[in-house]
């Protein structure tokens, strides 16, 4: 079995509502258990919280999250930004587009001093994204 390295995000009492919109624009497969399902809510409050949840995109992409429990210390998503790059660049500005919807735009997509069109932004989540596409695209 290869290894895979892709993003975790944790979230409170929002992971159902992300990764529903990730997997509005990633499209493929979408999976989510909640705490209930698996018989570990600690409280009715924790019964309907996502346990695990998983995007199974299109051209490989892999983003799983989950709500932590209410009973869990929890400081948000910081300090990490999920990456997106490559050359097809309808797909990758598709992306980008409904990425910003409600978000915040830190550094426009536009054409960057490596010759790649390079874009920011922190979603309506609050997951920071890189978004690169290479410059014969750009």
């Amino acid at each position: 079995m290869p290894v895979t390295l892709n993003p975790y995000l944790n979230f409170r009492g929002t992971a159902r509502e992300a990764l529903e919109f990730y997997h509005s624009i990633f499209g493929g497969t979408l999976n989510m258990s909640t705490f209930a399902d698996f018989q570990s809510a600690e409280s009715p409050d924790e019964a309907d919280l996502i346990m695990h949840g998983q995007v199974d995109g299109a051209d490989g992409v892999t983003l799983m999250a989950a709500d932590v429990p209410i009973r869990m210390e929890y400081h948000g998503i910081s300090g990490v930004s999920v990456s997106i790059s490559g050359d097809d660049d309808a797909t990758i500005r598709g992306h980008w587009e409904r990425l910003s919807e409600g978000g915040t735009v830190q550094q426009p997509l536009e054409v960057a001093p490596w010759g790649d069109a390079f874009g920011m932004l922190v979603d309506r989540f609050g997951v920071s994204w890189l978004v690169n596409i290479s410059g014969a695209a750009a």
